[in-house]
């Protein structure tokens, strides 16, 4: 029996797709697999997944998510070329096409950046086909992420971008639930309440912009009433940068992300004139 879909690589984001297309009922656990060298691991996928083949190596597969640390890519991708699998898609960060279908041949292969929130199931991913990818195997790769999160697609020389926003995104966030953990401290609130005040604040925050579906220009300005307190908050925020701090920080990751890439190190000016007026 040939296999639907082998995840090569059974760390954090292979289990997730795994646990999203179980509970998205995309396969019956017996049409997939993952595939993990190091044992230890492989006890804790059985463990969690009992009805999923688990095994240390690649099956013949209809299709492979290739979900391994980018030193492991090229002994991943011989695997798979061994296997005679003929569709990919890679989530391997930094890893380029043209780097897989030199390894894979002539097959069908689909670059993604996911990032850590499909870990719930609230990921944002984007995707950029190989030159063997046509519009099925496109679709095949959105269903796959689509069972962990949002997909979107992009020419691959924009994933370096789609690295700097929504790849690295997250620990923004967290560096800012971090400062609002700790200025609600400094302000008097015990820690277990501020902690919770933050979180909810960001997930009432992030769920107004995504389920009204006003900007957040928009929904900024209803909550702020001149010379009130927001507003003086807000103050703080721009004369300490804030914004292009934010701006920054995504350029920044975008240029390192081209640079492990090997590309052009070079991103364009945040404060020039490249879409941001």
């Amino acid at each position: 029996m040939v296999t639907r879909l082998a995840v090569v690589g059974g760390g954090r984001m292979g289990e997730a797709l795994v646990g999203g297309l179980l509970a998205a009922g995309w396969a019956p656990a017996d049409e997939l697999c993952v595939v993990e060298r190091v044992g230890a691991r492989r006890a804790a996928l059985v463990e969690r997944f009992p009805d999923v083949a688990v095994q240390d190596a690649v099956p013949p597969a209809e299709g492979v998510v290739v979900a391994v640390k980018p030193g492991d890519v090229a002994d991943a991708c011989a695997d798979v070329a061994d296997a005679g699998v003929g569709r990919v898609l890679s989530i391997a960060a930094g890893v380029p096409i043209a780097t897989l279908e030199a390894a894979l041949g002539e097959v069908a292969v689909v670059r993604a950046m996911p990032n850590t929130a499909a870990l719930v199931g609230a990921g944002a991913a984007a995707i950029a086909p190989g030159r063997y990818a046509g519009d099925a195997d496109l679709a095949w790769a959105e269903e796959i992420l689509s069972a962990v999160g949002e997909v979107v697609h992009v020419p691959e020389p924009l994933l370096d971008a789609v690295t700097g926003l929504s790849g690295s995104g997250p620990a923004y966030v967290f560096l800012v639930a971090e400062a609002l953990v700790d200025a609600g401290v400094l302000a008097g609130l015990p820690h277990d309440i501020s902690r919770r005040l933050a979180l909810q604040t960001l997930l009432g925050a992030a769920r107004l912009l995504t389920e009204t579906g006003e900007s957040p220009q928009v929904l900024r300005a209803a909550v702020t009433s001149p010379g009130g307190t927001t507003a003086a908050g807000l103050r703080v925020l721009e004369a300490a940068g804030a914004r292009s701090a934010v701006i920054e920080a995504v350029a920044a990751a975008t240029a390192r992300s081209r640079e492990l890439g090997g590309g052009p190190s070079a991103a364009p000016s945040p404060t020039g004139t490249t879409g941001l007026q």
